[in-house]
């Protein structure tokens, strides 16, 4: 069974090493993107300061506050268990039809059928 779900937030625990040889510092936060194995490794997005762009189509830092920031992109990194914490689960920073998409994603053809005939009970 899996410790983390699929756009789980989650912070390291320990200082890492990226493949590029980058350090990527402890507390650093990021996303679930993808689980191996089961919860055996997880694919994580990790993040670095507040961007957006400027009027001039360049990317200045930014802030939390402004509409248009988003959060860089530092690293997707694959990481175990032991190196990540919970901050945030899923369902309370994604919407409900990105946790349905991550769930159906992960469904055999013969669940999804079932899920399409009870679905179409509901329209």
């Amino acid at each position: 069974m899996n410790k983390f779900n699929l756009f789980d937030t989650v912070k390291l625990n320990q200082e890492i090493k990226t493949y590029q040889g980058r350090v990527i510092p402890k507390d650093t936060i990021g996303t679930i993107v993808e689980i191996h194995n089961e919860g055996e490794a997880y694919e994580v997005e990790l993040f670095g300061s507040w961007i957006e762009y400027n009027s001039q189509g360049k990317i200045i830092l930014s802030d939390a506050h402004s509409p248009n920031a988003f959060m860089e992109t530092i690293a997707v990194e694959t990481l175990y268990t032991q190196q990540i914490t919970l901050v945030k689960p899923a369902s309370q920073t994604v919407g409900i039809r990105a946790q349905l998409s991550a769930i159906l994603d992960e469904l055999s053809e013969e669940k999804l059928n079932q899920v399409r005939d009870f679905v179409e009970t509901l329209r």
